[in-house]
């Protein structure tokens, strides 16, 4: 009796404290992001259940155990979306540079556009779908968890009246965190996003950075206010794209304070940089070997990222030839055609276990495109960089870890090989970027939770107090001038106008009365 008591009291608290958690599509390394976040909640307890589409590239291959699936036909397929991947890789990776800012912001646009095509492909079909919807609101979800990169994760949680939190690095137009969620920025000291500035800045630096944030208030104003009209047609009310994405409880930005640069930071923003990270695993026989035979020189870990297919065969080869003729060992994760140029000392994987690789005692250094999932890989295991950074985000996160003094950063159009072979040596030889790889290391581990535990603790807050408006500033209910304090500066404004205006008055009256005084006496005398 005592036994089966035991085992009703452990099933009825482990079902009181496990919700029920809805995933809005994600992709490419956003997608791999979360799915960590995901493994962790389905090892709590949780059930969760992802909505994938069948223009997934990512999603369909790499599922987590015992997670739940949604499949929304869309029109587009997996072929399009990686098109569309390509057609920007090519423009940040070769045409960018002989574009003027004008004609890229054009092709820009462009590209934004069939974005919003298609992630309204995806929101049509959930919300489109009245019996998908009804299924919906009867598991009786606790917490929708999006990345605003994909918009509608916001409106579907509101069409279902439960709370949504974000996962992030930074957003679309990079305004919305400062828009939408009302994060302060002051441009002073806090560089834009993609502006690729430090924190310290000149003066031409200042005005590079207040140039910056106005740029992506226009783009932000130009290409996301599309979703206004869609957002007040489906909430049957007028609002704006904005309002809703400002209702997130929390937003979990995928960076920390070893990346960052101080800044202020509002109670509903959480850094869990690096939750994907964990201690190296035992390599492979075969890897094992190869690594082992680099001797005291070590390896060098390449990677361009899982989106770059292929580079030009001249791009490829000068590559191929001066890691040829550096002392050390290299692993290259690239699957395009083999560069003929390939030396001894190099091997090429489709795949690599980049995490297990960087945390061999053995790997000197890391060169990288640059993306987020890399460069904490990197932290977390105290390995110095090469930055070759391509596109989007890349660029400004190899700046930060320049600036941190962890890395060095090349440009990949005008890459030459002694350009690689002079940094793959300055990276190894002055100790000063290993020592600051190490310290950085150091913050990331010195923390009082792992970035994974404080993710799913914040998701898990919000679930079971049904949300975390007590962590919601005040500045969402503010109109633009009130937050600014423009109506109490000019009520302030006008009360000392008045002020002035009236003991103006009160001078010129008094003189005009000791005037009249002095003239009456003068006619007396």
């Amino acid at each position: 009796m005592f036994q089966l008591l035991l085992v009703v009291l452990v099933t009825w608290t482990g079902s009181c404290l496990c919700g029920n958690v809805l995933v809005w599509p994600m992709e490419t390394s956003h997608w791999l992001n979360a799915k960590n976040i995901i493994e962790e909640l389905i090892g709590k307890g949780h059930n969760v259940t992802v909505l994938l589409t069948t223009a997934s590239i990512f999603g369909v291959h790499y599922q987590p155990a015992r997670m739940k699936t949604e499949m929304l036909e869309v029109p587009s397929g997996p072929e399009d979306i990686e098109a569309m991947i390509d057609v920007m890789l090519k423009l940040w990776m070769y045409e960018k540079p002989y574009l003027s800012a004008w004609e890229f912001y054009e092709r820009i646009k462009v590209i934004m556009s069939n974005m919003i095509t298609s992630n309204k492909e995806i929101l049509n079909a959930v919300l489109g779908n009245a019996g998908l919807l009804d299924k919906l609101r009867q598991s009786k979800y606790d917490i929708i968890l999006a990345d605003p990169v994909v918009v509608g994760g916001e409106l579907l949680a509101l069409q279902l009246g439960i709370p949504f939190v974000y996962t992030l690095r930074f957003s679309p137009a990079s305004a919305m965190e400062r828009k939408c969620g009302q994060l302060p920025s002051p441009p002073s000291y806090v560089p834009a996003t993609l502006s690729e500035l430090p924190s310290s800045m000149t003066f031409a630096q200042r005005i590079n950075n207040l140039l910056s944030y106005s740029i992506q208030d226009l783009i932000f104003s130009t290409f996301w206010g599309q979703w206004d009209s869609y957002f007040s047609e489906i909430l049957g009310k007028p609002t704006t794209f904005c309002e809703t994405m400002g209702k997130a409880e929390i937003w979990l930005i995928r960076t920390y304070w070893d990346f960052e640069f101080p800044r202020p930071l509002l109670p509903n923003f959480v850094f869990v940089g690096g939750l994907h990270c964990h201690p190296a695993k035992p390599l492979s026989q075969e890897l094992e070997e190869f690594v082992q035979s680099s001797g005291e020189h070590g390896v060098v870990i390449f990677s361009l990222g899982s989106l770059v297919k292929n580079l030009t065969a001249e791009k490829a080869n000068i590559i191929a030839e001066a890691l040829g003729e550096i002392p050390q060992k290299v692993l290259w994760s690239y699957a395009g055609e083999k560069p003929k140029m390939l030396a001894s000392n190099t091997k090429l994987y489709k795949w690599l276990p980049q995490n297990d690789l960087l945390g061999h005692p053995k790997t000197r250094v890391f060169i990288t495109h640059g993306g987020t999932n890399g460069i904490y890989e990197a932290i977390y295991h105290g390995v110095p960089m090469i930055g070759i950074p391509l596109f989007a985000d890349q660029p400004d996160n190899m700046a930060h870890m320049k600036a941190k003094g962890a890395a060095v950063v090349l440009n990949f159009i005008s890459l030459t090989k002694q350009d690689l072979i002079n940094a793959v040596n300055t990276v190894i030889n002055d100790t000063s970027y290993k020592e600051n790889a190490l310290k950085l290391s150091r913050i990331q581990h010195d923390q009082p939770m792992t970035p994974l535990e404080r993710a799913v603790f914040w998701i898990e807050f919000v679930m079971r107090h049904g949300g975390a408006q007590h962590l919601r500033p005040e500045a969402h209910s503010l109109s633009w001038y009130q937050y600014h304090c423009l109506d109490v500066i000019a009520f302030l404004f006008i009360c000392l106008a008045a002020i002035v205006f009236a003991l103006k008055k009160c001078c010129m009256f008094c003189c005009q009365k000791c005037r009249g005084t002095r003239e009456k006496k003068n006619k007396v005398e």
